[in-house]
C-alpha cells in the first residue's frame, strides 16, 4: 500500500506555488495581516522562494529548501522577529484563507491546516 503525500494530495509543485502566491497576495491586502506584512521586506520575492522550497519538503515534495539551505532551523531563523499570539494569528489567517480556496480532500485540508497551526504556535518566541 502506497501512502500519499500532501505535497501531492494537495496537487504538487503547481499548487504548492499557487498557494505561496495567495498567501502572499493576502499578507499584502489584509488589513488584518499587516503587522506580519512590516516585518517582511518590500519585494517579497525571496520570502515567497524560501517558503515554496520549505512548503515543498514540509509536505512530502522535494526538500529543496534542505539542499538549497541545510535544516530549516525555524525558530532559530525567526529568533530576530517579533512573534507572538496576533503575528501567529495574522499568519494563520492569511493561510487559512489560501487553504480554503485550495481544491482537495477536506480531511487533507483540515489535517494540514492543524499541522501548519501546530507549526505557526511553534513559532511564537515572545
Amino acid at each position: 500500500m502506497t501512502t500519499q503525500t500532501p505535497y501531492a494530495l494537495m496537487g504538487g509543485e503547481k499548487s504548492i506555488l499557487n498557494l505561496v502566491d495567495r498567501f502572499y497576495y493576502y499578507m499584502d491586502v489584509l488589513p488584518e495581516a499587516q503587522g506580519i506584512r512590516a516585518m517582511h521586506q518590500a519585494d517579497l520575492d525571496s520570502a515567497k522562494t524560501k517558503l515554496f522550497k520549505f512548503l515543498s519538503g514540509w509536505l512530502g515534495g522535494p526538500n529543496l529548501y534542505i539542499e538549497e539551505y541545510g535544516h530549516p532551523k525555524l525558530r532559530a531563523r525567526h529568533f530576530p522577529f517579533v512573534i507572538g499570539d496576533s503575528e501567529r494569528d495574522q499568519w494563520m489567517l492569511c493561510m487559512n484563507k489560501v487553504l480554503a480556496e485550495m481544491t482537495m480532500d477536506p480531511l487533507v485540508e483540515a489535517n494540514v491546516q492543524n499541522a501548519i497551526q501546530q507549526l505557526a504556535t511553534h513559532m511564537i518566541n515572545q
